[in-house]
């Protein structure tokens, strides 16, 4: 297998994004071109949620697959280091655990969209017409 130097991977980390992501805009898109209008990364909620739609009183944590423990091809962790990755790992997924329990206890309604569920962009129009009950234009 090839080693990626430790200065590369350390830059290759750094470029990771928080906000904005690819399929953060993506799904945002999709919300936009529905008609609804919402805000962005409300940080007066448990989590700092990516999208908050407050007409519908719901929330869309818009998560990556590897960072958030997807179970799909791109959620599985790096086979090496494994005694650092696999806790991290792990510690996100309980915080996400924790975030949409206090969420829900707050009367929101929570909707997790993977980064892989965004590549399809029609199937994510449809999801998302489906859960705010809208019409497709």
């Amino acid at each position: 297998m090839d080693k990626v130097p430790a200065e590369q991977r350390r830059r290759n980390m750094a470029a990771v994004r928080s906000r904005d992501t690819k399929p953060e805009r993506i799904v945002r898109s999709a919300l936009h071109s529905l008609g609804l209008r919402f805000r962005l990364h409300q940080a007066s909620l448990p989590g700092t949620p990516d999208i908050v739609l407050r007409r519908y009183r719901t929330v869309i944590l818009v998560h990556g697959c590897f960072w958030h423990g997807h179970k799909c091809r791109r959620g599985q962790p790096p086979k090496t280091r494994t005694q650092f990755w696999l806790p991290k790992l792990e510690r996100n997924r309980v915080r996400d655990r924790r975030q949409v329990k206090e969420l829900k206890s707050l009367g929101w309604r929570v909707l997790i969209i993977w980064e892989c569920e965004s590549k399809n962009e029609a199937r994510l129009a449809i999801r998302l017409a489906r859960w705010f009950g809208v019409r497709q234009n």
